[in-house]
């Protein structure tokens, strides 16, 4: 296939426009490397500084150590069609002071750019940019068909650098990707992936939802060639939103997709190109908001110790955008049972990316996300000793009800997921007020080795028949747990 034309160029003193943003007080040159076990924060853009809103965070680590956080510059809160510019930010000393911000794309209204997903290719260093290109409509007005200049069909764009972020050109893909009879398309915001194992070593993914028929799917968009031609797998859905992908370590890619009132997963066996159908996975409650997930130690053979380690962030709720939550799972997204909430008010989208290769002692994340009812875009980072975790996840299993005024055992199994020996440590459940039940001590387990036990569960007589939610917590050398959700029925006495 021919090259696209490039539609057109910036350059670091001409087209690419410095807004003034906000950066919290002062952080200098000198600043000291944040303290382990901390999470540290700072807003990067502040809506009515430079735009009158920021949204939808974009975020990665190029091949020269520079962090890159793109977002939406939007005249309103609202999505395209409008006059939407996609801007960044740069860290080259590891996300502790930013440079000015600078535009990517931005044009005349009508003409709008908006939610960025940000892709590396690790093997030559280029960075990608996608996003969605409109002038009169957006995702859910969007025409079916994929002409390139038809101005009521939303576009699909990217814009790409070889000089780590400092300039930019465009390109529009939507006749190489878009199928004519999908109406909206728009790339999934967040951070894209590279394959770095097995057949499809080098491959690149940014992911799209599109609309067909009335419904959402979900879609992986993927170059073979590091993005000098592009083509698109089968969708997966109904029920397709905002997705990102991961690559396991058994050589299979995980789709995880923006879904109320549980994430939904999918997986792939032909990197990317097709997916099973969706599942949920109760595991990760979610609103129906956009999340992240990504490999945390990416580049290691399937035999380490942290080859099958997943990160997950997103707003741990049911309900509104609140409660912004880390999760780890040691298995390939089997579990999570490891979590810490980094937020616990207002929250919107998040995504993850790693600061180093994840194989250190105590490794950091780097996230940016919405805070504060959209007013901020804020980068925080925190490494294995805030989340405070053990890779071993916790099972409850009740028992068929739990008479009212009665005291019946549930049953907590813990597995040591570990290549070391864990301690013994107690294991203990989240009750409501006036029931009762004592922590009891897993013992000493070895690497793979699990063991179950018995809870004696006290429930009060005024207890109301019905389902009740708990959470078992096991501690581990006084500071690491992993926990584990479970329902419990209450009956009469």
């Amino acid at each position: 296939m021919q090259r696209r034309a490039t539609l057109a160029a910036a350059t670091a003193t001409t087209a690419l426009a410095l807004l003034a943003a906000g950066t919290p007080a002062a952080h200098t040159a000198e600043q000291q490397a944040p303290a382990p076990g901390t999470l540290t924060s700072q807003d990067i853009a502040t809506a009515g500084t430079g735009s009158p809103h920021y949204r939808i965070p974009a975020l990665t680590r190029t091949t020269r150590g520079t962090l890159i956080a793109a977002y939406d510059a939007r005249p309103t809160l609202a999505d395209l069609p409008g006059n939407l510019g996609i801007v960044m930010r740069r860290s080259t000393d590891g996300g502790a002071t930013w440079q000015s911000q600078q535009v990517v794309r931005k044009e005349a209204a009508p003409k709008g750019f908006g939610d960025p997903s940000l892709l590396v290719d690790r093997e030559t260093g280029r960075i990608f940019v996608f996003y969605a290109a409109s002038v009169n409509q957006g995702f859910f007005g969007s025409a079916t068909g994929n002409d390139e200049n038809d101005p009521n069909v939303l576009q699909a764009d990217y814009s790409y650098s070889d000089d780590d972020g400092l300039t930019w050109k465009h390109e529009r893909i939507t006749a190489e990707i878009k199928n004519p009879a999908w109406a909206g398309m728009f790339a999934a915001s967040g951070e894209g992936i590279q394959l770095r194992h097995g057949a499809y070593k080098g491959r690149l993914i940014q992911q799209y939802a599109i609309r067909h028929n009335g419904a959402n799917y979900a879609v992986s968009a993927y170059s073979d060639d590091h993005g000098a031609t592009w083509k698109m797998g089968t969708p997966v859905g109904p029920g397709g939103d905002e997705n990102k992908t991961v690559e396991l370590s058994d050589g299979r890619v995980m789709l995880n997709n923006r879904s109320a009132p549980y994430r939904t997963v999918a997986y792939s066996s032909d990197g990317g190109v097709t997916y099973t159908p969706f599942q949920q996975d109760t595991e990760l409650p979610d609103p129906a908001n956009n999340g992240s997930v990504m490999r945390f130690a990416p580049d290691v053979d399937a035999s380490h110790p942290r080859a099958k380690w997943l990160m997950f962030s997103n707003t741990a709720t049911t309900g509104g955008r609140s409660n912004l939550t880390v999760r780890l799972s040691c298995d390939n997204g089997q579990n999570w049972p490891i979590r810490k909430t980094a937020e616990a008010g207002s929250a919107a989208y998040s995504t993850l990316t790693a600061l180093s290769d994840g194989t250190g002692s105590n490794p950091r994340v780097g996230m940016l996300w919405e805070r504060a009812d959209y007013r901020h875009i804020t980068y925080s980072s925190f490494d294995l000793q805030w989340l405070g975790g053990i890779c071993a996840p916790v099972t409850v299993t009740p028992p068929a009800s739990l008479p009212a005024g009665k005291t019946t055992d549930v049953t907590v199994r813990v597995v040591n997921q570990n290549d070391k020996d864990l301690p013994a440590g107690p294991v203990s459940l989240k009750l409501p007020a006036g029931w009762s039940a004592p922590a009891v001590t897993v013992p000493v387990l070895k690497p793979g080795q699990g063991a179950n036990t018995r809870i004696p569960v006290t429930v009060p007589a005024t207890a109301t028949a019905g389902a009740v939610q708990t959470t078992a917590t096991y501690l581990v050398r006084g500071w690491q747990r992993s926990y584990g959700d479970g329902t419990l029925t209450v009956t009469a006495p």
